[in-house]
């Protein structure tokens, strides 16, 4: 008799809490549908929150450049939200990468932990496994965008370029480090935009070098080419331009401006530079951008929040991947542990994500020097330096000081 008591006491207090932390009440439209969109979405979800994700391009982006995760926080938020096991599925079993010289011969042999983490998977395939995940349970609107936020005591009012307007209880840009809802929300990016003095290209080229999941880095004084093989592809690769420059200024829209300038920055490249310019010419897939970060005061405001590269994003370098998968956890997290009161758990969230995403940042001031040391000395020094850490005796102290950054956030136990 006293058992059976004791049962309906503890299913009573389940089901009470459970309640409590459930979301099924709060409405959120989420600007943007890379990674960071997509991982909130799945989060919230798991609490019963009803999503929408509104997302300027036509349909879900593939491609991109492979990004990696690291550490215990990593795998314990990526398990927690069912992709583990499906991101080793889909790696990109990259292997090793190597400094070469401008005849191809090796100086530098980097071992795969260094630079792939402890998996690694396209960006591209990162967004189709969460969108899977997803759709069916989230409204996606492809081909459009916020046009205008008006934040209320009772909710968000939404305007957009093309759908009716609508009211949201909260809206969290995770568009990118060009965020439009940063803009919106916060004025605009100018001041929150921190350039590191290098830019960065990357597009598909033929495989000329018959690699297969291994990767070749050639640098002169301020500039640098790396190519790829990631997937196995006999006859594409990926590469991979990095150059020292002051500030430009050119349209992000204008593909052929961009060509042009990669083109002239490259001139005269050693090692298979002119094979890698020829295949810029007919690029369809290029991506160019300044190495930079996104520093902001705040990551929320009212009823807004940012989350991923809009609101602690960097080019490069920073494991913006990790962060923004880690910042979606720990959003929705709160958000369920606050019953849905933002205030609440907005605040929690800057306090636990801040400086966690700040740390990461740290690394990433170095990825443009990495690539492409400002002088031949330089260069000389940097590979020494790495032939020194990708040595067997000093391979497990790199694995974890690359880890530290990624590693260095303590998760609470949020509610499912």
């Amino acid at each position: 008799m006293t058992n059976t008591a004791n049962t309906a006491n503890t299913t009573d207090t389940t089901s009470a809490t459970n309640a409590t932390h459930d979301l099924s009440h709060l409405t959120v439209l989420i600007s943007g549908a890379s990674v960071a969109g997509p991982a909130l979405a799945l989060n919230l979800l798991r609490h019963g929150a009803r999503v929408t994700v509104v997302e300027k391009a036509p349909e879900l982006r593939g491609g991109g450049f492979a990004v990696d995760f690291r550490g215990h926080v990593h795998r314990k938020v990526l398990t927690e939200m069912g992709i583990w096991d499906e991101i080793h599925a889909r790696q990109t079993h990259m292997g090793r990468q190597v400094v070469v010289d401008a005849n191809g011969a090796p100086k530098v042999d980097l071992p795969s932990e260094m630079m792939s983490g402890d998996v690694e998977i396209f960006r591209g395939e990162l967004a189709r496994l969460m969108y899977e995940r997803t759709r069916d349970r989230a409204e996606y609107i492809f081909g459009d965008s916020i046009a205008t936020l008006t934040d209320t005591p009772h909710g968000v009012d939404v305007t957009f370029d093309r759908s009716p307007a609508r009211r949201f209880d909260l809206v969290i840009g995770a568009d990118g480090l060009h965020s439009h809802t940063r803009s919106l929300a916060f004025g605009e990016n100018s001041g929150h935009l921190r350039f590191f003095d290098h830019y960065v290209a990357g597009f598909g080229i033929p495989n000329h070098l018959g690699l297969d999941r291994t990767g070749r880095v050639y640098s002169e004084p301020g500039r640098a080419i790396a190519i790829g093989n990631y997937d196995g592809d006999p006859d594409r690769a990926g590469a991979l331009l990095v150059f020292r420059s002051e500030r430009l200024s050119y349209d992000r829209q204008d593909v052929a401006a961009q060509k042009r300038i990669l083109a002239d920055r490259f001139a005269g490249m050693g090692w298979e530079g002119p094979n890698v310019l020829k295949a810029l010419e007919t690029a369809d897939d290029l991506y160019f951008d300044a190495i930079a970060q996104i520093h902001v005061e705040r990551l929320t405001r009212g009823r807004v929040a940012l989350l991923g590269d809009a609101g602690y994003g960097a080019t490069m370098g920073g494991m913006g991947t990790g962060v923004a998968v880690v910042g979606a956890y720990v959003l929705a997290g709160e958000l369920a542990l606050a019953g849905g009161d933002h205030r609440t758990a907005f605040a929690a969230y800057e306090s636990r994500i801040t400086a966690f995403a700040k740390g990461c940042q740290k690394t990433s001031g170095n990825a443009g020097p990495f690539f492409a040391p400002a002088t031949e000395r330089r260069i000389r020094s940097r590979d020494r330096m790495y032939r020194l850490l990708a040595s067997r005796p000093l391979a497990a102290f790199f694995k974890r000081l690359t880890e530290k950054s990624a590693t260095n956030i303590k998760l609470p136990e949020y509610p499912v």
